[in-house]
Order: structure tokens, then C-alpha cells, then sequence
């Protein structure tokens, strides 16, 4: 058995066996996820408008910087990512060690409370003072206008893309031993899927409801039917380059016989 392998199955055996145990508990770290995640948006934000009164070309370069801080405390603190267990869990129903049924309840139910700690961080957020001040100028509404115009296709093919960079991320994690080496590779891959501005939709939770709760009025095309839509296709997106490009792939990558392999 590859080292890949290995660690797959194990992670695999750990996330189900909490599920099983406890659906409570596994919900909170899937709300911790998603709230990590809306916390460096929220940051993130705050930062490209401030330097973009200066700068206006810094302003999305601070984004992607301090967003990827978000994942990096996803992956310390143990939390559960729908678009991460992408990988794990079609890799470990790949080696037959999860039905797909279960790893389809799974991510349903770990994207469900992604959902719900990025509502609840992004409502805190916009208690504040600082996000009162938010405006249809701010880096958010551009970015939520900007994702809720792409055609269905633009964002399945971009959430291919964006899971990919951050699966990428995540195996470097797992894989590397050296921490300025996980660093390096988390914080580079992260903010790669982002400067393009691809389609992850647990980043997508984090700015869409940061957007919803501001004192903005008429985001453009910011409607329960064209969210949710944008959501599925990104999800669908996600799971294919999550879980087909990089999970899949790398589980048959690693059956061979051979010393190729991710070690």
C-alpha cells in the first residue's frame, strides 16, 4: 500500500467514523470550516478596499493573500471542507473503503454546515462598524456581481479549476513533512485559484452572505434562485475537480506496482 493510500484511508476511516458517532460534532467542524473561511474574506475585503484607494491594482492581490490564511487554519484546526472531502472520500470510494451513497451524504451534509458557519460569521461581521461602511463600490459587491453574470458553464469549468488548485493545497499538506514547506504550498495554491477568480464554493458561501448582510441594496443579479443556482453548478464543478481530477486520479496513480509514486 502507497503512502497515499494509506493516509487516504485513514482520513477516510476518521471522517466516517465521527459522522457515525456523532452528526452534531461533525457538523460544528464543518461550521468551523466554513467560518474560517469567511473570516479571511471578511479581512480580505476590508484590505483590497483600503488599499485600492491607493492602489487600485493592489486591491485584488491583497484579497488572494489574506484569503488563503482561511484554509490554513481549516487544515491546523481539523476542520471539515466540503470541497476538500471532494478528494478524500472519491478517493477512498475509489479503494472501496466508503460507499458512494455515504460519501454523497457526507458532502451534502458537510456543504449544508459550511453553509451555516459562514452565515453566522458573515452576520457577526457586518454587526461591526467597518462593514456599516461598505458600500456598491466595495471589493465584495464587484466580486458576488462579477460570479452571479458567469453562464452555468464558465462556472462548472471554474469550479474544476478552483477545487483542483485547492486540492493541490491540500495533498502538499498531508504529504509534505516540512511546515514551511505545507505553508508554502497552501498559501500558493490558494492564492492562485482566487487571483483568477475560479469558483469554490465555500468561498463563494463566505463573500455571497458578507454581501447579502451589508447595508448594500440591488446587488446585481443577487437573487435566491440565481444564488442557489451558482451554488449547484459550482458544486457539481468542485466535486469533478475535487473528486474525479485529483482524488481519483491520484488513488489509480498510486496502485501501481512501481516506486512512482506520492510518497
Amino acid at each position: 500500500m502507497s503512502p497515499f493510500q494509506e493516509k487516504i484511508e485513514v482520513a477516510c476511516a476518521k471522517k466516517e467514523a465521527l459522522f457515525d458517532e456523532s452528526l452534531a460534532r461533525y457538523g460544528v467542524r464543518s461550521m468551523f470550516a466554513g467560518a474560517y473561511l469567511t473570516m479571511s474574506t471578511a479581512v480580505g475585503i476590508l484590505a483590497a478596499d483600503m488599499i485600492s484607494t491607493q492602489f487600485p491594482s493592489l486591491g485584488r492581490f491583497t484579497f488572494t493573500a489574506i484569503f488563503a490564511i482561511g484554509l490554513f487554519y481549516v487544515l491546523i484546526f481539523n476542520g471539515e471542507l466540503a470541497t476538500s472531502n471532494m478528494m478524500y472520500l472519491s478517493a477512498g470510494a475509489y479503494y472501496k473503503k466508503i460507499k458512494w451513497s455515504k460519501v454523497t451524504l457526507m458532502l451534502l451534509y458537510c456543504t449544508l454546515f459550511n453553509l451555516v458557519g459562514a452565515i453566522f460569521l458573515a452576520w457577526l461581521f457586518n454587526q461591526s462598524f467597518t462593514y456599516h461602511q461598505l458600500t456598491d463600490k466595495s471589493f465584495v459587491i464587484n466580486a458576488v456581481q462579477l460570479k452571479l453574470a458567469k453562464t452555468d458553464w464558465m462556472n462548472f469549468i471554474e469550479g474544476i479549476t478552483a477545487n483542483m488548485f485547492v486540492n493541490i493545497a491540500v495533498l502538499g499538506y498531508m504529504l509534505l513533512k516540512e511546515e514551511s514547506a505545507k505553508i508554502f504550498v497552501v498559501v500558493t495554491a490558494i492564492f492562485m485559484f482566487v487571483f483568477l477568480v475560479n469558483e469554490h464554493l465555500i468561498a463563494n458561501f463566505a463573500s455571497f452572505m458578507l454581501a447579502g448582510f451589508s447595508p448594500v441594496d440591488h446587488i446585481k443579479g443577487f437573487t435566491v434562485i440565481n444564488v442557489l443556482r451558482q451554488w449547484t453548478v459550482v458544486f457539481f464543478g468542485n466535486w469533478v475537480g475535487g473528486g474525479l481530477f485529483m482524488g481519483i486520479a491520484y488513488a489509480w496513480l498510486n496502485q501501481t506496482k512501481t516506486k512512482h509514486i506520492e510518497s
